[in-house]
């Protein structure tokens, strides 16, 4: 065949770059859009933050002045125009106070540089102020590793100890135990030293005396003994717990009460005391010390009762207003050509690019949470019991959207109620048949075995069997695996590990 030019005609979806925008804008969670924004002002001169009470006079909807493609005369800028002009020189370079001072040429040998150049921490709170807290504002969270080694620079010890010792602790985990075992750490010391194992031990023997208690532990076995050891000799079932956690454990975590106190020639009720000693203890001693920093949750919706009806608005304190800078918008003319020109009136057009997408935003996370406050009603009135069955298709159709916009709404979205915060997924579960030809919800199934398992017999506790059947008695039609499913989503151990003495 020889190669020939057709002329076809076919329609085809582009994604337009607004388009591309407004996507990207709607999945961003808040403090990811509150970053987004940050850098739209600071890259767009168009720009900039609606305050409250603060408005320009003669501006249109998008807050741009109504004849801002016209000529755009300057005498109409507002009177906050002297916000962007720029400070005289020479105010901008000399302040008030010492900063007027003239410095000397020639300086004394022993001059500080407090004593000519002000310092920033002048600016501070003084130390009187009780409310100022430096270290709380200003320090990150501190580390297992710094917090031992802070510890090990305070002890004695000679510098093979110290090295010694600087290596177990690069070898312990957050959870404070030792990763490896003490003869790959000796294998890794430097064979020149000529240090040998039991070295090692007594090293690993000092750094287990250590804060917090229990560090360095092998298992968990000697993490406890190690706890036990430094609490004070008066504490009744002290020697017994210590007996137990030697020899007993195995039997401890099967929950094979009988066993123990047969081996041990307890009754119940010293049995019970010397567990809920062992209780008091802590399986993971470096949990205590964590360097991670506290994530928060901004709410993108609030929700509140006012007259008997659930109102729905948006977390305005979260949603920051923006604007076109008046001023600048009436510098662009609309037959120049000029470079300058050309910039600026790109930079207005993405500017009104950027307010249309945050608005459609939204517009769209508005819709999606007024139907989902609608549809789950009862979750707001009787709490999770009462929640029903939701799918990203039944918000779809009642908005008029697809569901792969519905998916992006609701994903890093959260919403205040009175019951908390929840994120806008939560509110979607499947659902399971009733005996009566109902639905129940799978969030309401999790409600009621949480019920029953807090409820229950802590000698007995109910299998997934029997949470099943007390299921079924309520015409919720669930199998065990589908329990054993939910039980876990909870985080409820099975009925073996729940087994308690009363």
């Amino acid at each position: 065949m020889k190669p020939s030019l057709v002329l076809k005609m076919g329609q085809q979806l582009t994604m337009t770059p607004q388009l591309q925008q407004a996507i990207r804008l709607l999945q961003l969670s808040t403090l990811d859009l509150q970053q987004e924004i940050q850098e739209a002002l600071e890259a767009n001169p168009m720009l900039e933050r609606q305050e409250d009470g603060d408005d320009y006079e003669g501006t249109g909807g998008d807050g741009a002045p109504d004849a801002q493609d016209g000529g755009g005369s300057e005498s109409s800028a507002p009177e906050q125009e002297s916000l962007y002009e720029a400070a005289d020189p020479a105010e901008a370079t000399l302040g008030e106070g010492d900063w007027n001072e003239s410095i000397p040429n020639e300086l004394p040998v022993d001059t500080v540089w407090d004593d000519i150049y002000q310092s920033s921490a002048s600016n501070l709170p003084s130390n009187d102020d009780d409310e100022w807290d430096f270290t709380s504002r200003t320090s990150v969270g501190e580390s297992l590793q710094s917090h031992l080694l802070w510890q090990l620079n305070l002890a004695p010890m000679s510098d093979t100890d110290r090295l010694i010792a600087m290596t177990l602790i690069d070898s312990i985990n957050a959870q404070g135990y030792l990763d490896d075992s003490l003869e790959e750490i000796h294998a890794g010391l430097d064979p020149e030293l000529e240090i040998e194992l039991d070295e090692v031990e007594v090293v690993l023997r000092r750094i287990q005396q250590f804060e917090p208690a229990g560090i360095g532990a092998r298992d968990l076995r000697e993490c406890l003994l190690l706890q036990l050891r430094q609490l004070p000799v008066g504490i009744p079932w002290l020697e017994e717990a210590q007996l137990l956690v030697s020899n007993h454990l195995e039997a401890l975590g099967s929950r094979d009460y009988s066993l123990l106190m047969r081996r041990m020639k307890l009754k119940e009720e010293q049995l019970r005391d010397i567990i809920e000693l062992i209780q008091t203890l802590n399986p993971r001693p470096g949990s205590h010390i964590e360097a991670s920093e506290p994530e928060y949750v901004v709410p993108d919706v609030i929700v509140r009762k006012n007259n008997g009806r659930w109102q729905v608005e948006l977390n305005q304190e979260a949603m920051p207003r923006l604007r076109v800078n008046a001023h600048y918008a009436n510098l662009v003319r609309r037959a120049d050509s000029s470079s300058d020109n050309t910039f600026m009136r790109n930079q207005l057009q993405e500017a009104r690019w950027f307010i249309k997408s945050l608005q459609s935003r939204n517009e769209t996370l508005m819709k999606v949470a007024t139907q989902i406050v609608e549809h789950q009603r009862g979750f707001l009135d009787y709490g999770d019991e009462a929640m029903k069955p939701l799918v990203l298709h039944d918000i779809a159709e009642a908005v008029g959207m697809h569901e792969s916009t519905i998916s992006r709404v609701t994903t890093q979205k959260y919403m205040h109620t009175p019951r908390g915060i929840y994120e806008l997924k939560y509110f979607f579960s499947s659902h399971v048949s009733t005996a009566e030809g109902g639905e129940c919800s799978s969030t309401a199934i999790r409600a009621i075995i949480k019920k029953l398992v807090a409820a229950e017999n802590a000698k007995k506790p109910l299998s997934d069997s029997k949470i099943a059947g007390l299921l079924e008695e309520q015409g919720i039609q669930v199998a065990r695996r589908t329990v054993a499913k939910y039980r876990e989503s909870l985080g409820i151990a099975p009925s073996s590990e729940r087994k308690r003495l009363m």
